[in-house]
């Protein structure tokens, strides 16, 4: 199995004419994602990539039975494409854009409070089941198919860890990034549960990075619901307080917000903390042995 997206998911593209969405859409096409629909306001009526193009997400929907829809649109319309995807009843949306303004997230997440919608980013590298259906810019060809789910803040990290997996020959369930904005539509602790809850997850690797207090989050909820191993990384050892380093969310505002502090945390909830970014992928080779 694999949480949010496998072979069953019918992807729509927003933003698909666009030179970003254009792109990664043909990849997600090329990786064997069934785009069954793209939208771009005034372009309804017309192909790309031998894929529908719609004006609305609504009628995108309607005639394709679209039920994820991957966001490519600029920062001042994408929380207007959030939400015209959540009108329309679209279970899950990954939303790639970064650059939003907070206030318009915070508006956003208010929205979705009594929705069934599950957003995933923004300001994220996306969501790939291996072997099933890729929904974001991640390359697929480093991923292997099996049983350890992957959740990160960090794109980059992700993909390395994802890379010494997969040369170990441990392959993954789900790898989901949940964005480095601050306010993300998905947190640690959402996408633990749905790990927590997948039978054919074995063990979890968790990425997280300074600023914010998710990490700590995900060590309660691993310390008090998780009985699958976890191993941990936090990047942003050596990260100066009060400097914004690579994401929007990471910024050391408080002592919480510290690397040391977050692995912790995470240590002593029972994670097992990889010491350096080149060995998470041996943490776990050893965990999965004990």
């Amino acid at each position: 199995m694999s949480i949010l997206i496998d072979e069953k998911t019918r992807l729509l593209v927003q933003g698909i004419t666009g030179a970003e969405g254009s792109f990664h859409a043909q990849r997600c096409i090329e990786y064997g994602t069934k785009v069954v629909a793209g939208v771009t306001p005034g372009k309804g009526g017309s192909e790309i990539f031998g894929v529908a193009v719609f004006d609305t997400v609504e009628a995108a929907v309607k005639e394709t039975g679209a039920n994820a829809s991957m966001i490519f649109v600029p920062p001042p319309f994408a929380p207007d494409a959030i939400l015209e995807a959540t009108s329309a009843s679209i279970p899950l949306v990954v939303c790639i854009t970064e650059g939003i303004p907070v206030l318009d997230i915070v508006m956003v997440h208010d929205y979705l409070k009594d929705k069934s919608t599950r957003l995933i980013g923004p300001n994220c590298p996306g969501v790939i089941s291996p072997g099933k259906c890729k929904a974001g810019l991640m390359v697929g060809d480093i991923h292997l198919r099996g049983n350890v789910g992957v959740v990160s803040r960090s794109g980059t990290l992700t993909y390395e860890a994802v890379a010494q997996l997969t040369k170990l020959g441990i392959g993954q369930s789900t790898c989901v990034g949940i964005g480095g904005d601050p306010l993300p539509g998905s947190t640690f602790v959402d996408i633990l549960k749905l790990f927590q809850e997948d039978e054919d997850t074995r063990a979890v690797v968790l990425i997280g990075e300074i600023g914010g207090t998710l990490e700590q989050e995900a060590a309660e909820f691993i310390k008090e619901k998780m009985t699958k191993p976890v191993v941990a990384f936090v990047a942003g050892a050596t990260a100066p307080p009060g400097r914004r380093m690579g994401h929007a969310g990471a910024i050391i505002s408080g002592s919480s917000g510290k690397a040391q502090d977050k692995m912790a945390a995470l240590a002593a909830a029972g994670a097992a903390i990889a010491p350096n970014p080149a060995e998470i992928g041996l943490t776990l080779k050893k965990v999965l042995k004990t």
